[in-house]
């Protein structure tokens, strides 16, 4: 049995994104083993430890009435959002406990199809609304509500209706294959708030670490980098398998010089920043789930595997095509394109917990024989550290 709370549970998560495309919150899905009692206590007192103030706000989503029971028992104002399904709350004791959450301050979040609504004796207990909207027939006037949460938002003119016109809090999850529909016919390009954020880091003479950070932090801008300086047009003598030999060997000036050759057809696309940064944190769940520790050169190797794990979405070609062209390590290409070496099953769990069904993460660690309770704790440091300082 594990030591701790954290090895008796599985998570999954999605993020909130709010009219900016930033997270206003991350959805946190949990669920228990029937078999193993799991303490709400001692939940919130290990979430209380990983997660960080400056972070956004965490919403769990229970997938266990028990705990979800226990939650509403020792949850307060200062505990995280918790998400109470609509059809549970035709149990007595869940309203019960519902109304005594809300006395203590626990905010918590209604969840239910489009056209439910909690009834009058529940209703001021919710903080907010989170609103299904998955495809059916379409209502006479926008059903959207300014302020509340949206999910199973499946198209882009659909994300832009809640956030930009409707003014809804956040969307739950992002129509990632919609927007990316929109690019068939033409490349995705860096975006621009990346490109002039480094060009300014190098003005102002920012260190090769905060460099290769802020460029790692752009799969595309990235991606293009490392072809760069393994082109035959550029004539350098070795081939450069990592972004950080990559500005050792180009230089400051140089990549000035090619970054402001970037910027006139960078993308302004806000909608894109959500697809981005799901690469982007993919890529650092890895990182922390295959720990280094003070090995630099390993650790970017793994921080790269988990960033071309998903540059084919953003390329729009297949991954093969793509990776082709880089002098990538052994390592990462054993476990990019034939599923297999010491990468490959941590790149299963890392995407994995994408994902609200919690249970196959947990099929996945018991599998490669690899401690939930580790994975668990690098997702949770992984959300709160990365979102807590963006690039």
């Amino acid at each position: 049995m594990a030591a701790t709370i954290l090895g008796n549970i599985s998570l999954g998560y999605q993020f909130l994104w709010n009219g900016l495309r930033q997270p206003a919150a991350v959805q946190l899905f949990v669920d228990a083993d029937a078999e193993i009692p799991v303490d709400a206590r001692h939940l919130l007192a290990a979430l209380t430890e990983l997660w960080v103030d400056q972070a956004p706000t965490l919403l769990l989503s229970i997938q266990s009435a028990p705990l979800l029971l226990d939650l509403l028992d020792h949850g307060d104002a200062n505990a995280p959002w918790v998400q109470v399904p609509h059809a549970w709350l035709s149990d007595l004791a869940l309203r019960r406990r519902v109304q005594q959450a809300r006395l203590r301050g626990l905010k918590m979040v209604w969840r239910g199809e489009l056209g439910e609504q909690p009834d009058s004796e529940l209703a001021s207990c919710f903080h907010k609304r989170m609103i299904n909207l998955a495809e059916g027939q379409a209502p006479l006037r926008s059903p959207v509500e300014a302020g509340q949460i949206y999910e199973a938002v499946s198209s882009r003119a659909l994300a832009e209706h809640c956030l930009d016109q409707q003014d809804a809090w956040a969307l739950a999850g992002w129509p990632t294959q919609d927007v990316l529909r929109g690019y068939q016919h033409d490349l995705i390009q860096p975006a621009q708030h990346a490109i002039t954020r480094l060009i300014q880091a190098i003005d102002a003479d920012a260190s090769l670490e905060v460099i290769e950070h802020t460029l790692s932090e752009e799969p595309v801008l990235a991606y293009r980098f490392l072809r760069h300086v393994n082109s035959a047009g550029l004539g350098l003598r070795s081939e450069i398998d990592s972004i950080w030999r990559g500005l050792m060997v180009l230089g400051f000036s140089a990549l000035k010089v090619w970054l402001l050759a970037q910027l006139p057809n960078a993308s302004k696309d806000l909608n894109l920043q959500p697809v981005r940064m799901a690469v982007v944190t993919r890529a650092h769940v890895l990182e922390r789930l295959l720990d280094a520790g003070e090995e630099d050169d390993l650790r970017r190797e793994v921080y790269l595997c988990g960033l071309l794990s998903q540059i084919a979405l953003l390329l729009a070609e297949p991954l093969a095509t793509a990776l082709q062209p880089l002098p990538l390590p052994e390592r990462i290409q054993a476990g990019l394109l034939h599923q297999a070496g010491p990468y490959s099953p941590y790149l299963d769990i890392a995407a994995a917990l994408e994902s609200p069904r919690t249970r196959a993460t947990h099929a996945l660690c018991n599998s490669h024989q690899i401690s939930m309770e580790d994975v668990n704790r690098a997702l949770l440091r992984t959300l709160a550290n990365t979102l807590a300082h963006p690039a």
